[in-house]
């Protein structure tokens, strides 16, 4: 699987425009797990250089991010709560670091904050690519869904892409190890899901 990620980065880097920024972020917000932080900073990074325009790339990603969500509001609209949990527990599911204690964690998320969960879950890590569902499940108004993802999304990767800007002002440091800061960023982030996972699993036999 990190093999996979990191030559999907590496085509990324030497691809980077706003189709291929709308693409990966629509993959990060499915079930697909991908970091948008090796997403969006780069292209900042490259805004900066004068290649790409920031506000499309903040654009891009957003719309992208937008474009997952969807899928995955559908996906559980169509499907149910039976379906989606069952499908949950399979295999497939556990490869892309999903189960059914990280959707019963999305979905209490979901009913403690409401609707407004669709814009504050995408700011907290191992909810915000789930939090779709649960708001799908709960046939949550799709107007209202499409605009707090959209605020959500554009607040994440604003900060994203402050901080490609920020790496610009230190470019040689980026350009010698930023496929070293990209690997640890996949490391902390697969660390805080594998936690995560253990969790969930704890609790389920306990359970």
């Amino acid at each position: 699987m990190f093999e996979i990620l990191q030559q999907v980065i590496d085509w990324y880097l030497a691809h980077i425009n706003y189709a291929t920024i709308f693409i990966l972020m629509a993959i990060e917000s499915s079930f697909i797990p991908f970091p948008s932080e090796v997403v969006i900073p780069p292209a900042a990074y490259k805004a900066a250089q004068g290649d790409l325009n920031i506000f499309l790339v903040l654009l891009a990603g957003t719309l992208g991010a937008i474009a997952g969500a969807l899928f995955n509001y559908f996906f559980a609209l169509f499907l149910g709560r039976k379906i989606v949990y069952k499908l949950a527990n399979t295999k497939l599911a556990h490869l892309m670091l999903i189960n059914e204690g990280s959707i019963v964690k999305a979905e209490k998320y979901f009913v403690k904050h409401g609707n407004s969960s669709t814009l504050i879950g995408r700011l907290v890590p191992a909810v915000r690519q789930l939090i779709s569902l649960p708001a799908g499940l709960a046939r949550m108004n799709l107007s209202n869904f499409i605009l707090y993802t959209f605020i959500g999304s554009a607040i994440w990767n604003g900060i994203l892409c402050v901080l490609g800007y920020l790496f610009y002002q230190k470019q040689d440091v980026l350009h010698l190890y930023y496929k070293d800061v990209t690997i640890g960023l996949l490391v902390v982030g697969g660390l805080y899901v594998a936690y995560e996972v253990y969790k969930s699993f704890k609790k389920d036999k306990k359970a």
